[in-house]
């Protein structure tokens, strides 16, 4: 569908009330929230929930899982992920009159690791990045960046088998370089997160880097991270 002025309005819309911008920022860590855990996040009641909800469903932003009693809320593909990273990237750099400000977010361990929606985000991802890729911008893999992740465990015949993107670049929020993203992306959070390396933080995207994580980053991938 071609997107056209009307769309842009209407998504500017939706996106323009606080309370569906904070639900929508809390689902871009990946994870399905139910209608009162958005509510809390969103800081209104559940029957105003309910309406955001229904409106972003009905818009395609979201989707819901139902799972016996409960019913459960997720961002509806990964290009919607990407659009709210965008209008982050944009928002950080432009306010008050073009006034430059500080990119990314404040908090610190937010800027080092989080997740962006299914896949890894932050200086930690920027950096494996730069280790994995022949060019930084462009994020293709190279033929020691593969080595190096089957070399780690990570399924790259699934990855290159996945119906979405194998690897896509992503504007990194706060370090303003980009980070890997697609089926590979999504591999490298979640054997990340299954060896230890990286532990999710409750109700955060923010990701906090192990012991286990320092050590093995530098030791695969020769990246040295704050302590």
């Amino acid at each position: 569908m071609a997107v056209t002025i009307t769309t842009i309005a209407e998504l500017g819309s939706l996106i323009g009330d606080p309370g569906r911008a904070n639900m929508l920022i809390a689902l871009l860590d990946g994870r399905a929230l139910t209608a009162r855990e958005l509510a809390d996040r969103a800081g209104v009641t559940p029957q105003t929930a309910s309406g955001h909800l229904g409106r972003l469903l009905a818009a395609g932003m979201i989707r819901m899982e139902r799972q016996g009693r409960h019913h459960y809320h997720r961002l509806a593909s990964p290009d919607v992920a990407r659009m709210l990273e965008a209008m982050h990237v944009a928002g950080a750099t432009i306010a008050d009159g073009r006034r430059i400000v500080r990119t990314g977010p404040r908090d610190a361990a937010m800027r080092e690791a989080r997740s962006c929606y299914d896949h890894l985000a932050g200086r930690l991802a920027v950096a494996l990045a730069s280790a994995l890729t022949d060019d930084a911008d462009t994020v293709t893999l190279s033929a020691e960046g593969e080595g190096r992740l089957r070399a780690w465990g990570v399924d790259l015949d699934s990855a290159h088998a996945a119906r979405r993107p194998f690897c896509r670049p992503c504007l990194d929020w706060s370090e303003r370089r980009p980070h890997l993203a697609g089926a590979i992306g999504a591999a490298i959070l979640d054997h990340s997160l299954a060896l230890g390396w990286l532990r999710r933080r409750q109700a955060s995207r923010a990701l906090t880097v192990t012991p286990a994580g320092q050590r093995g980053y530098q030791d695969r991938f020769g990246l040295r991270l704050s302590e």
